[in-house]
């Protein structure tokens, strides 16, 4: 064999390694996105926050309608989680641009990585010591790892176009959801079986629930350790050059607000790009909507009760997992651009189909969702490894730093829809159906997307399926 194919043999061995070891981030930080901030955290903040504005530990069966003071706002609360969470989401969206630019100027990005990850499983961990009204423990936690939560992923999305070659890159991306579905589902099983179990294990449910936090923090940080032993480091190409007034090279941070401020005013440049993240920003509002409202639907218009519920959540996290694989293999043959719009017309079934289950009949609800979970990973990894195809080699961490703070900057828009329909209306039938507008809008936009002209545009090259 020639030394040029022993170079290229070895090359593909170390970025198959490569892309081995990042799966498996997707797995780390599932673990804290399904147990802590989907299901354990905000009903166990909203009862230390009442024993907090009550003046009393331990159970809270007692009635109470005391508020909080907060920062000499009156808040109640129930509305608490909620409060912190727009806080943090709103923070992050401020932020990540910087994170990418960073990303992209440094070569140790896993560091960067793993920094971000520790940091917020550390946080994250603070949660076992939110106790006996100490609910200021708790806010704290979860603002700061949902931050350092959203600047990992930057930095871990920024890895995929480094690590896969184009034709790679929607088969790679998918087995990374996957991954994610698969681990965050096999630890929210466990702990809602300890919660569930608390009396038969000895323990309080308030204790059972944060073990089951803790769990997820300590999960997060220990599987970060594949990824970061795993990827290497790359080195930063095409940067932009940033000078300093007194001739001196700039610092790492202030080099990268000089290329963040370049690259904003480059965006013209990527026309395709931008439509994308604007299709972007309505489709993945339905789709994160439409996980939001689930529980909501299935309780108050449905009357299941919490049992059904936890076992359909459950079911979406593990058939998720096999429709992220699924759509990988669809988009090698059809291409994502393709598949993603299938999978945005399966949305917009399910909300109708959703306007129309019965009340109380159980199977339909869970072939709903079962239904959700084929297109839910498959949806959202495609989307990923898509639009890597329509940004600049170089800057990586900056792109997925905008598509991340369109998500979490206008995450609220779905749920406003949502509140505001329920409002006039007063039913979630006509909520839910009303998300239907997000994949319309969201299609329609994607369907104004040349993925061959925007590939060229960011000097990428042309994969055998588009």
């Amino acid at each position: 064999m020639s030394s040029t194919g022993d170079a290229a043999d070895l090359r593909l061995l170390e970025r198959r390694r490569e892309q081995r070891g990042w799966y498996w981030y997707d797995w780390a930080n599932s673990a804290y996105v399904t147990t802590i901030a989907t299901v354990l955290f905000a009903p166990y903040l909203i009862t230390v926050a009442e024993q907090a504005a009550c003046g009393y530990v331990g159970s809270t069966d007692r009635a109470c309608t005391a508020d909080l003071t907060v920062l000499g706002l009156t808040v109640a609360p129930g509305a608490l989680p909620a409060y912190l969470v727009t806080f943090s989401t709103l923070l992050s969206a401020a932020l990540l641009p910087l994170v990418g630019a960073v990303a992209d100027r440094t070569a140790h990005k896993k560091a960067l990585l793993a920094g971000f990850a520790w940091v917020g499983a550390a946080s994250a961990a603070l949660l076992f010591l939110a106790i006996d009204g100490n609910w200021q423990i708790g806010a704290v936690a979860i603002i700061v790892s949902n931050i350092c939560l959203g600047a990992s992923i930057t930095v871990n999305d920024a890895f995929l176009p480094l690590i896969s070659d184009e034709d790679e890159r929607d088969a790679v991306s998918s087995r990374g959801w996957a991954f994610g579905y698969l681990g965050g589902g096999l630890l929210l099983a466990l702990n809602l079986a300890v919660v569930t179990l608390h009396d038969t294990l000895g323990l309080s449910q308030g204790m059972a629930v944060r073990l089951s936090m803790l769990s997820a923090a300590l999960w997060w940080a220990a599987f970060t350790v594949i990824p970061l032993v795993r990827l290497r480091n790359h080195e930063p190409v095409h940067v932009v050059s940033t000078g300093s007034a007194d001739g001196k090279p700039p610092g790492l941070v202030q080099a990268s607000f000089g290329q963040l401020w370049a690259t904003l005013k480059d965006l013209r440049n990527y026309p395709m790009a931008m439509t994308f993240l604007l299709a972007y920003l309505f489709f993945n509002d339905g789709i994160q909507t439409v996980i939001y409202a689930s529980s909501t639907y299935g309780e108050k218009e449905l009357g299941f009760d919490t049992s059904v519920l936890i076992a359909t959540i459950l079911l979406v996290q593990f058939v998720a997992f096999g429709g992220a694989l699924l759509f990988g293999r669809l988009a090698a043959h059809l291409g994502a651009k393709k598949v993603i719009l299938g999978g945005l017309v399966a949305w917009m079934v399910i909300v109708t189909v959703a306007l129309l289950l019965p009340e109380g009949q159980i199977v339909p609800f869970l072939a709903m969702g079962v239904a959700i979970g084929i297109v839910l990973g498959g949806t959202q990894a495609l989307a990923r490894s898509y639009f890597s195809l329509l940004i600049p080699r170089g800057r990586e961490g900056e792109f997925f730093s905008f598509y991340h703070a369109m998500d979490r900057g206008t995450s609220w828009f779905g749920t406003l829809t949502f509140g505001l329909v329920y409002q006039l209306t007063d039913s979630y039938r006509p909520a839910i159906f009303a998300l239907i507008a997000f994949f319309v809008l969201g299609g329609l936009l994607l369907l104004r997307v040349d993925t061959e002209r925007g590939i060229r545009e960011a000097g990428n090259d042309v994969p055998d399926v588009l």
